[in-house]
């Protein structure tokens, strides 16, 4: 049975509840007047009877209110002068232990203890006054037994109510780190969103702004150029030190962003210029890829043309190749280290540590080492033929 069904058949649960209790209550007073109990006796635990079934009610919303009404109703029963035996057997007493389980599951555990020892205290006192009511050749026994009983009810009924508490509270606390976890997932993964496309495009765009300041014969136009092209920079280390505020790259990607491999070509166009020489070449026979697998060896291919036109000082040559064979698919970018490699200041990012984070959770291996003249970035993939 789920929550919800456990939900909607509690109320029909304490509706028969109340109907079972009052009708046995309503049978053992009517046997009560059989055996001689005076009439405002009986009609004094009917009315204690009322007040426990209420405070039953009330409990579920207020639940000092409906302990209070419940303990009122006890107290009228311990003290009703019954011959005989203990008026607290009444069956419809057993809303009182239920007001004592509904404060307990919603009042701090301190004012749960409270109410524990003001039933206890009640307890003593219907023992009290039955001992003092106790007739010739009954044991005193009798007495201690149902008191002793009576403890246990009310002690393991608030303490079962203590610890369904605390599981509740656990899984609440659990349910609350789960969501925080998936929260923090998904800053991470926009983080890395924000890194790789933002930055891609302006580094693209600053590198385009340099060819055109080395091409151009005006010197004011150079200058201009320049530093629009110093602008942009400074805009992309301005991107990386606002990133890192929002903490470090810790958690697995979440709902990437849905890029394919036939983007390469144009990605590969748009960040050519004549200073910059990017060329694409493919070999193999393409096999499909899982989602995670793809954008990885997209989000490969963006970050190391960024890396390559950002770090190194132009004319610079870059060279990108995806290799297939049945199990994987290589994505390699490598450069020729430009004319001299470039002081760009801030420290390291973030984008080759998302990019790593990327192919692992594909399954798949990233390395970056040393070239003939410049740098290797690597990435290996399974496909999905592997998996």
């Amino acid at each position: 049975m789920t929550a919800a069904q456990r939900r909607s058949t509690w109320p029909a649960t304490t509706v028969a509840a109340h109907v079972v209790l009052g009708l046995l209550t309503v049978i053992v007073l009517v046997a009560a007047r059989h055996f001689g109990v005076d009439l405002w006796q009986i009609l004094a635990a009917a009315g204690a009877a009322v007040l426990l079934h209420g405070g039953a009610v009330v409990a579920r919303r207020r639940p000092w209110a409906g302990y209070t009404i419940g303990a009122l109703g006890m107290l009228v029963l311990v003290t009703l002068p019954f011959p005989g035996w203990s008026p607290v057997m009444l069956p419809s007493a057993a809303f009182f232990p239920l007001t004592l389980w509904r404060l307990t599951g919603q009042v701090p555990v301190r004012s749960s203890v409270l109410a524990l020892a003001v039933a206890a205290l009640g307890i003593v006192l219907n023992e009290l006054v039955a001992w003092s009511r106790l007739p010739t050749g009954v044991p005193g026994w009798t007495r201690l037994s149902e008191g002793g009983l009576l403890m246990l009810v009310v002690g393991g009924v608030w303490l079962v109510a203590l610890l369904v508490r605390r599981r509740h509270e656990a899984r609440r606390r659990a349910e609350s780190e789960r969501l925080a976890a998936a929260v923090a997932g998904e800053r991470a993964s926009i983080r890395r969103d924000l890194h790789d496309v933002i930055a891609h495009t302006v580094t693209v765009m600053v590198a385009r702004i340099e060819a055109a300041a080395v091409t151009t014969a005006d010197p004011a136009t150079r200058r201009e150029l320049g530093d629009i092209a110093e602008a942009g920079r400074d805009a992309h280390q301005g991107l990386r030190a606002m990133l890192a505020t929002l903490g470090p790259v810790t958690a697995a990607p979440r709902g990437e962003v849905p890029i394919s491999l036939d983007a390469l070509p144009d990605l590969v166009a748009s960040a050519a210029s004549p200073l910059h020489a990017v060329t694409f070449a493919e070999a193999g026979e393409r096999r499909p890829l899982s989602l995670s697998a793809e954008v990885a060896a997209v989000r490969t291919v963006q970050e190391g043309i960024t890396n390559a036109l950002r770090h190194l000082e132009p004319p610079v040559k870059v060279t990108v190749h995806l290799r297939w064979s049945p199990a994987e698919v290589m994505v390699e970018v490598r450069d020729d280290g430009g004319r001299a490699l470039r002081d760009t200041g801030g420290g390291r990012g973030t984008g080759l540590m998302g990019i790593e984070e990327r192919v692992r959770t594909a399954g798949g291996t990233l390395s970056i080492g040393a070239g003939d003249d410049g740098w290797v970035l690597r990435a290996r993939l399974p496909t999905k033929e592997a998996v």
